[in-house]
C-alpha cells in the first residue's frame, strides 16, 4: 500500500507541475474526480488501520496490566509480541495520515487552478 500511495502522489503531482498548466478544464475536473475517489479509498484504508492500531494497543494494555498483576513468562512474551506488532502499526498509520492529508493539499492547489482556468 505504501508503494501504491507513493507512485499515486507522484503522478499526482507531475500531472500538478508539468501537465496541468496545457490541460484544458475537463481533463482537471476528470483527474479531480478520479483523485477524489482514490482519496475515499486512502481515507477507508486508513480508518482500518486506525482500528487496528488501537486494537493492538488496547491489547499491550491489557497484556502489560495482567503482566503487572500477575508476572509470568508467558504474559510477557505476549506482551512483547502485542508490543513487536503495535510499532509497525503505529508507523504504518503515520505514514497513512500524513500521507492524506497531502493529498487533500494536492486537491486544493487542482481545485484552485481550475477556478482560475474559468
Amino acid at each position: 500500500m505504501k508503494k501504491y500511495i507513493l507512485e499515486y502522489v507522484g503522478i499526482i503531482n507531475e500531472f500538478i507541475n508539468n501537465e496541468m498548466k496545457d490541460a484544458d478544464a475537463e481533463r482537471t475536473r476528470e483527474v479531480l474526480r478520479e483523485f477524489e475517489v482514490k482519496i475515499e479509498y486512502f481515507q477507508h484504508e486508513r480508518l482500518i488501520h486506525l482500528i487496528v492500531t488501537v486494537l493492538f494497543a488496547l491489547l499491550e494494555m491489557g497484556s502489560l496490566y495482567v503482566c503487572l498483576l500477575a508476572p509470568s513468562l508467558p504474559i510477557l512474551i505476549l506482551c512483547g509480541m502485542f508490543l513487536i506488532l503495535l510499532v509497525p502499526y503505529v508507523m504504518h498509520y503515520y505514514f497513512l495520515e500524513n500521507s492524506v492529508q497531502e493529498m487533500y493539499k494536492l486537491r486544493d492547489r487542482i481545485i484552485n487552478s481550475l477556478s482560475e482556468k474559468k
